[in-house]
């Protein structure tokens, strides 16, 4: 059987081989999904991704399997609650900024209909792939992600800067940024297509309200 090569990040260890090999750059559609790999952006912030895949089941747990519909309504008992659990990430501000964000997520979903369409319009509908990126020139954010960012903080949302908001189009799929040798970087080609773009294609406009007769950017 041929060797299969990988992202080199993906080779570190077997819980970010996992990752790699079917979560990472494969397009998120669902909106409980999409909170979800937002909220651990989230929680990344100052700590290892190793860290944040190992405590995952302990979060999912924490945030009703990151339900953004229950996690809205969580109080600060629920705050105290996350804070004692064995294994949980000990962090006041991210867990408040979790729940701020899923009440954010409910105002997006009643204006647009959907936060993942409301995400996927940022990059067309389809998963951006740039040609220099393939090649390991990867940017930690980009003006599309900064733009995204923007947008989401006036929307109240909390720890969603530029560079976290690169990182989740990266790992929902928004963005194909696996190496061209690595065997993911066809497969997701194979399988849903690319807009490729050059840093002067970063103009698409955000999605219009569900409903709204004008088409999507």
């Amino acid at each position: 059987m041929e060797e299969r090569i990988r992202c080199p990040w993906g080779e570190m260890n077997e819980g970010e081989r996992r990752y790699h090999d079917l979560e990472w750059g494969t397009p998120v559609r669902d909106d409980r999904k999409q909170f979800e790999h937002l909220s651990l952006e989230v929680m990344q912030c100052g700590l290892s991704w190793d860290t944040v895949l190992r405590k995952r089941e302990t979060m999912r747990a924490c945030f009703d399997g990151f339900d953004f519909e229950k996690v809205a309504a969580y109080t600060e008992e629920d705050v105290e609650r996350i804070l004692n659990t064995p294994g949980m990430i000990r962090s006041r501000r991210k867990i408040q900024a979790i729940i701020n964000n899923a009440r954010c997520v409910l105002r997006i979903r009643e204006e647009f209909g959907s936060f993942a369409r409301y995400m996927w319009s940022w990059v067309g509908e389809k998963p951006l792939l740039y040609p220099c990126h393939g090649l390991g020139e990867i940017p930690a954010s980009t003006e599309l992600s900064l733009k995204l960012s923007q947008d989401l903080k006036k929307r109240g949302m909390k720890f969603v800067g530029a560079v976290n908001l690169y990182a989740h189009m990266q790992s929902t799929g928004m963005v194909n940024d696996h190496l061209r040798e690595c065997f993911r970087y066809r497969q997701l080609l194979e399988e849903y297509g690319c807009r490729e773009i050059g840093e002067d294609g970063e103009t698409l406009q955000p999605a219009t309200p569900a409903g709204s007769a004008e088409g999507v950017g």
